[in-house]
């Protein structure tokens, strides 16, 4: 009888254990589907529908890249003149092959996208037949792609470790750059950490040489972007790209990237007809125009100088619509790709509308 009994006891125990696993084990498989649905690396497990709360991102009317779907064709019609090279940076959600779809929808002539997970710095190698598909729907859509880099990348970090998981990144996101067919790639220069901007512009330098070393023939530029000079950022002075340019062994690999919101908090008055005028002949003289390979339409949330970078909408904050009137109508800019990098919204109707307010301007 006692044997009978322990059995039973051994039994009893063991039931509520069981389910108590149980539990972990559906806890972590909602951890990582949710890790999933943070990330624009595409996934085999279905994604479940998001958990609506009071404090959602579409509750605030920004939503994660991650979870951006396809427009819808009741977006307002965006009609961008032959030639004429506008559109917005775009999530690759679900593959790379899906930006060209929300291009398209979006009515854009030109789109920026991640080549990966930018929250990540590796990714699995892209499969040859996305490539395939990529290359050959956006040759058939006729949009202009061009890709920009991971924030996580730092070339101006003096940790060792730090540094070369940074070059390793980048050789690796150029390499999908290149396989993808884009243009070029841009990217922050990075932050000196504290070390001043002497050691900081050196060894970013030495990181872009590292990067040019390993990826001999590509045709995929590098366009170094100007900053807002947050921090310790570098960058935020032209001089700065000047100098990274002129330094680098192979100059021909590397143009630039002016964004309008970096300008303007790094202390460049394009909010002026004077300080437009000032600033682009400066960067003509620096560069010449044929080496800004691309060109950010944002406003900026801060005033002039503050050195901090915040974009939104155009026309609805520091800048001002006068100064992307200018750039649109500028002959130097008339073939350069422009994006916008302001806040949206899962159908992207932000970005139709912010492209919208420049029709006006728009020249044939």
């Amino acid at each position: 009888m006692r044997v009978s009994f322990l059995s039973h006891r051994i039994i009893d125990i063991r039931a509520p254990l069981l389910k108590v696993l149980d539990i972990r084990r559906k806890v972590r498989e909602k951890s990582y589907e949710q890790t999933v649905m943070n990330s624009e690396t595409p996934s085999p497990r279905p994604k479940p529908p998001r958990a609506k709360t009071k404090m959602s991102a579409k509750a605030k009317g920004k939503v994660p890249v991650s979870e951006m779907k396809i427009p819808s064709a009741q977006l307002p019609s965006l009609r961008i003149p032959p030639g004429v090279l506008l559109g917005a940076h775009t999530s690759t959600s679900g593959g790379v092959s899906q930006a060209i779809e929300r291009a398209q929808a979006c009515g854009f002539t030109a789109a920026q996208i991640f080549v990966k997970n930018n929250k990540q710095w590796f990714a699995p190698p892209l499969a040859e037949k996305e490539i395939t598909h990529f290359r050959d729907a956006r040759k058939e859509s006729g949009i202009y792609f061009f890709a920009h880099n991971s924030y996580l990348v730092n070339l101006g970090s003096q940790d060792p470790d730090m540094f070369s998981t940074s070059v390793r990144a980048m050789i690796a996101e150029l390499e999908r750059a290149e396989a993808l067919g884009l243009p070029f790639i841009v990217m922050h220069p990075g932050s000196h950490g504290g070390a001043g901007e002497e050691a900081g512009l050196r060894r970013i330098a030495q990181g872009l040489d590292e990067i040019v070393s390993a990826t001999p023939g590509f045709r995929c530029r590098m366009a170094l972007e100007i900053t807002a000079g947050q921090g310790n950022a570098l960058g935020y002075k032209l001089e700065h790209l000047q100098r990274l340019i002129e330094s680098v062994a192979d100059e021909i690999r590397f143009g630039i990237c002016l964004d309008t919101a970096h300008l303007f908090a790094a202390g460049y008055n394009v909010k002026s007809a004077h300080g437009y005028r000032e600033t682009m002949a400066q960067v003509e003289n620096l560069f010449g125009s044929r080496r800004v390979l691309g060109l950010h339409l944002n406003d900026s949330k801060v005033p002039l100088g503050k050195r901090v970078d915040r974009h939104e909408h155009l026309d609805e904050a520091e800048i001002g619509l006068d100064c992307f009137k200018w750039i649109v109508q500028d002959p130097r800019w008339a073939s350069t790709p422009k994006v916008l990098e302001t806040p949206k919204s899962d159908d992207m109707h932000e970005d139709v509308e912010n492209l919208k307010k420049l029709a006006p301007y728009l020249q044939t």
